[in-house]
């Protein structure tokens, strides 16, 4: 009698595992507009290291990452595809006109259910386009398939990457 195996379901990545990577791969600060899935990290950020800012725009938490860049701190912006859309100017700017090594987590809302056929929201057909518009390198990331290990080695491939680049973060 032949066995079958069974592989079994990914664990989806657990808020404290994100930080803990966020850490481990040299991120001072946390720039951001903690909303959809992004916004699930907060809890977790309590009593570590790194230091979260909130910002009311996008384009603020690119303006404050530049600030924190020309002092000497390594921060990572992190927003949901809608805010980097409006954050395109300071994006263009800090990265290509300054040259500073911004680095982004863009959270692509709906992007799951979008490949699924499931949602009409147009937020995935245009962020990987607006990422690639602005020349930034990119990878993707999707932290209910992947495992902690994985998403970690993204975090840290995202801040070890020289110049500007962005992590896309499928929600």
């Amino acid at each position: 009698m032949k066995r079958e195996t069974v592989e079994p379901e990914p664990i989806p990545t657990r808020p404290a595992d994100v930080v803990a990577a966020l850490e481990a791969a040299g991120f001072t600060h946390l720039v951001w507009v903690p909303d959809s899935h992004l916004g699930t990290w907060e809890p977790a950020l309590a009593g570590t290291r790194l230091a979260p800012i909130r910002v009311t725009r996008e384009g603020e938490a690119v303006g404050v990452a530049a600030g924190l860049m020309l002092g000497g701190a390594r921060p990572l912006v992190a927003v949901q595809c809608t805010g980097f859309f409006e954050a395109g100017d300071a994006v263009r700017n800090v990265a290509h006109d300054l040259k500073l090594p911004l680095k982004l987590v863009v959270g692509v809302r709906s992007l799951r259910a979008a490949r699924a056929g499931t949602s009409a929201d147009n937020c995935p057909r245009f962020a990987e386009k607006l990422v690639a518009a602005w020349e930034l390198p990119y990878t993707e990331v999707d932290p209910a398939a992947a495992t902690a290990t994985e998403v970690a080695a993204a975090l840290r491939g995202l801040a070890d990457r020289p110049g500007a680049a962005a992590l896309l973060w499928a929600e």
